[in-house]
């Protein structure tokens, strides 16, 4: 299969990037600007190319130099408080960014696989299924929402995957995590305020791949949850941080988000059902523990 991925210098990128390079497939892994990625993960079977993606031309020429059976499309514009100050541009990477990606796929009738959010649902009632009604409450959430309507409406074979929370190594790429930065905030003896009223199934990136992959491999269609199975809070993962790290838990102090004074509301209470992933596709999550086990 050959296979176009967009945002491989991103976290989930980067990661899709390395599994892809030792598969059997064909792989043009692009990213706006440069590789950033290790010479390793390149060879004669995936190779790297500079897109951007709200360059309609720049679309076009790629997709005509390599003529992909799928795209999975990665890149977009994700921290929620600066999608709320540059919204124009969030709207042009998010969702007109997808548009011509989908454009360029219909004429040449590839599959389509679109990385999406848990912020697409309001947080009021969660965990959610894949057939819940989504209402975001940011404009991030807003965008992904509407380009997931796009990949719908499409005509195309497509899939959207959401995910949620993603944890694991820092990667090819050194990408911090939210348990790196608990970590390394309790070794230097830094006090933590972390949210305690937010709930979360948290995702283990090599997971999120897995799915990714399952779903790619599957010919799947439709819409997926991918995440962990287990609900936490984002204070309860720190603990679990802390404590498989024999760290002084005494610096970690559970508030509400209201704590802190974020432009972006966040979804109070989402998680998903991944039931329809574990059945169509064989994904199994990693247990939260053992992920820490993994990581560290």
């Amino acid at each position: 299969m050959r296979i176009l991925l967009t945002g491989c210098n991103g976290m989930v990128g980067s990661w899709l990037t390395e599994q892809l390079s030792v598969s059997h497939h064909t792989v043009c892994a692009t990213s706006k600007g440069s590789n950033r990625l290790p010479l390793s993960f390149f060879h004669d079977r995936v190779t790297h190319c500079s897109l951007d993606i709200t360059n309609v031309q720049e679309v076009e020429s790629v997709f005509q130099s390599f003529h992909p059976d799928l795209i999975i499309h990665g890149a977009a514009m994700t921290q929620v408080d600066e999608c709320e100050q540059k919204k124009s541009i969030c709207f042009k990477v998010n969702v007109e960014g997808t548009e011509h990606l989908l454009k360029a796929a219909g004429e040449i009738n590839a599959r389509f696989c679109y990385l999406s959010t848990d912020f697409v649902f309001s947080g009021e009632d969660g965990p959610y299924k894949e057939t819940d009604q989504t209402a975001p409450v940011n404009y991030y959430g807003q965008t992904k929402e509407l380009a997931e309507l796009h990949v719908m409406n499409s005509g195309l074979h497509w899939c959207i995957i959401r995910t949620i929370l993603l944890y694991g190594k820092k990667g090819a790429m050194n990408r911090s995590s939210f348990i790196h930065w608990v970590k390394e905030n309790l070794e230097a003896n830094h006090p933590l305020q972390v949210v305690h009223d937010q709930i979360r199934t948290p995702t283990y990136i090599p997971d999120l791949v897995n799915g990714i992959l399952l779903a790619a491999e599957k010919g799947a269609q439709g819409i997926f949850h991918i995440s962990g199975l287990e609900r936490y809070t984002p204070y309860e993962m720190a603990l679990c941080v802390a404590n498989h790290l024999q760290l002084n838990t005494d610096l970690l102090q559970p508030v509400d988000a209201s704590t802190f004074s974020q432009i972006g509301k966040r979804p109070q209470k989402t998680g998903f059902s991944i039931e329809k992933a574990r059945k169509s596709l064989g994904y199994t999550p990693t247990p939260f523990i053992q992920a820490l086990h993994e990581i560290f």
